[in-house]
């Protein structure tokens, strides 16, 4: 696996991978992560990527030259997060490619967050995702080293909201 820094001309490769992330999750009864269409279709989700893409440190994780998954970071949490009084390296979005599940892709791009905050030297780094269904996202979060910190409701007009999971990982919590 090969894991670089991309531009935001890399927009089409991170939207086709959260189309085929939500094809995974409504086949798997998941609807209430990501919704039911496709990121790529919906311009409000377009603009959100577009958003994060220009915000934050792109990596790409490669297997074979194909790309297996993006994660962008930046100092900035999430719209509906509270900052922190401390250097942080926040997860904005972290997306691995269906075809490339079980392939280590979204923990080999976490080790990469857990590197860069340490050139930042940042010693904390926060992640938030999605709360709802059977808890399965949480729980490979947590597999990945991450300590659960506190829930929260993202209020959406005319959707239910939507249930999310702040986490954390400190060097030392290892």
């Amino acid at each position: 696996m090969h894991i670089r820094t991309v531009d935001t001309t890399a927009l089409p490769i991170v939207l086709g991978m959260l189309d085929r992330a939500v094809t995974w999750l409504v086949a798997h009864g998941r609807e209430g992560q990501w919704g039911t269409e496709p990121w790529s279709t919906r311009p409000e989700a377009v603009q959100r990527v577009e958003t994060t893409l220009h915000g934050g440190h792109i990596r790409l994780a490669e297997i074979g030259g194909e790309p297996a998954g993006v994660c962008v970071a930046s100092d900035t949490p999430s719209p509906y997060i509270p900052a922190v009084d401390e250097p942080e390296w926040f997860v904005n979005l972290l997306v691995t490619d269906r075809r490339f599940a079980g392939a280590g892709v979204g923990g080999a791009l976490i080790e990469d967050v857990r590197r860069e905050a340490a050139e930042r030297k940042a010693e904390l780094v926060r992640v938030d995702c999605y709360a709802g269904g059977d808890g399965a996202l949480v729980r490979q979060y947590r597999a990945l080293g991450f300590t659960p910190v506190t829930t929260f409701l993202v209020e959406r007009p005319g959707q239910p909201p939507w249930p999310g999971q702040l986490l954390e990982w400190r060097p030392n919590s290892r």
